[in-house]
């Protein structure tokens, strides 16, 4: 059997809205996919999950329509289901080395995932009690996936353990970084309450390294801190015109419209400027998400520029997928080399055409210039969504802390 197809918004009716738009399975489509799985003994499906989830079990448990144990074994490895379920890149890890995908489709491991998770939710399951007690204190600083993650294991060993969040939501790029037509921000929620059922203290608005910085942790009773405050520093090009008003990066235009909720402007008094002829920097699943909101706010054309081709985009195939359907224009083996604008504002983007050559550290064909090749487009916004750095503003306060070239913690 093929794989069990997930019901979509139509792309025409789901541009005009930021609903979800994946459906997810019905019961029904649970178990018919559920009865693909091989349940292999030795499981490369495990292998493949950055967290060892027990696929095979839960799988053998939704096709014994044991939906609430099905949960709780996923939760043994995996805090947050519902998240990983709509988001995690399944196709290049657990469903990449399913026995089934030699010869026919994977099994759906992510799409069977998030029913089981939102069935769990929808039934009102918290979590695990009689947990051990310690007396030990734990600070965790961020409350990402990372933080939430780390948060849930020391609680369920029986560590007090407290969350410390810039923000004033809880969730970190879950919240800020993914439009809710991908992860909606309920979903979220319900995952941090989750962690929260489990004993731990979330505080919110607290900068480490502003508010307080580590020694003041210490001082407090904290016996042992986790930094878990991702790479939220954005990267641009350096190149002339970035400067321009109606030049965003990705993070700080995601985060307007996820966070502050312009999306629902003006019920939330947080607007974000609306290009009409939009360009976004990347191939990747920011870029991609940037193209899509900028879409639903009302862009009359999106264009997504990457420097390869389709076939090196780092960006989900489902999410590019549903790009194409929604319209977006692909301008690939293109890279820009200057913004231009009038009046201080953004009016268009000059760009050289690429060729690629010889493959780089990623493994990746480098993408070279085109000498003679340069053009110009017009648009009125520029959305930069190239990658992220780690942001020094706790960093650079640790005394001792060790850091690689690229500012990130050295475990070793």
């Amino acid at each position: 059997m093929p794989k069990t197809t997930m019901e979509e918004q139509q792309a025409k009716k789901r541009i005009k809205n930021f609903n979800e738009v994946a459906l997810g399975f019905s019961e029904k489509d649970a178990l018919k996919e559920a009865k693909r799985c091989l349940q292999c003994k030795k499981a490369p499906c495990v292998k493949g999950c950055p967290v060892a989830v027990n696929i095979p079990e839960f799988i053998k448990l939704v096709k014994e329509k044991d939906f609430i144990r099905a949960a709780k074994i996923i939760k043994e490895t995996n805090v947050l289901p519902a998240v990983c379920g709509r988001v995690c890149p399944q196709e290049g890890q657990c469903e990449k080395v399913c026995v089934l995908g030699k010869k026919d489709d994977p099994c759906a491991i992510g799409r069977l995932e998030r029913f089981v998770a939102d069935y769990e939710r929808e039934k009102g399951e918290t979590g695990p009690k009689n947990r051990p007690k310690k007396k030990v204190k734990i600070a965790v600083i961020g409350s990402g996936p990372a933080g939430l993650t780390a948060a849930s294991d020391l609680a369920k060993l029986g560590y007090k353990v407290t969350i410390f969040e810039a923000l004033h939501r809880p969730g970190g790029v879950l919240f800020y970084g993914i439009p809710e037509f991908r992860l909606p921000k309920i979903i979220v929620e319900a995952e941090v309450d989750y962690v929260k059922s489990l004993g731990v203290e979330l505080i919110l608005n607290v900068v480490v390294g502003k508010t307080f910085i580590f020694d003041d942790l210490f001082e407090s009773g904290y016996k042992a801190i986790f930094i878990a405050i991702g790479a939220g520093l954005p990267r641009f090009m350096s190149i002339e015109g970035e400067n321009l008003n109606g030049v965003y990066s990705a993070n700080e235009f995601l985060t307007r419209v996820n966070l502050m909720k312009a999306y629902l402007f003006p019920e939330y008094d947080t607007p974000v400027k609306k290009g009409k002829r939009v360009a976004v920097i990347g191939g990747g699943n920011v870029a991609l998400d940037s193209a899509r909101t900028a879409l639903r706010l009302g862009a009359e054309k999106v264009y997504l520029v990457y420097r390869r081709t389709e076939n090196e985009m780092p960006a989900r195939l489902e999410e590019y997928e549903h790009a194409k359907e929604e319209g977006i224009e692909f301008v690939f083996l293109t890279l820009p080399c200057k913004i231009t604008g009038k009046d201080g504002w953004v009016n268009g983007i000059k760009c050289i055409k690429m060729k690629l050559g010889e493959p780089d550290d990623t493994g990746r064909c480098r993408p070279l210039p085109i000498n003679g090749s340069e053009f110009t487009h017009p648009v009125d916004q520029v959305i930069v969504a190239i990658g992220t750095g780690p942001n020094p503003l706790l960093t650079d306060t640790v005394k001792g802390l060790r850091l690689n070239d690229r500012g990130y913690v050295k475990i070793n």
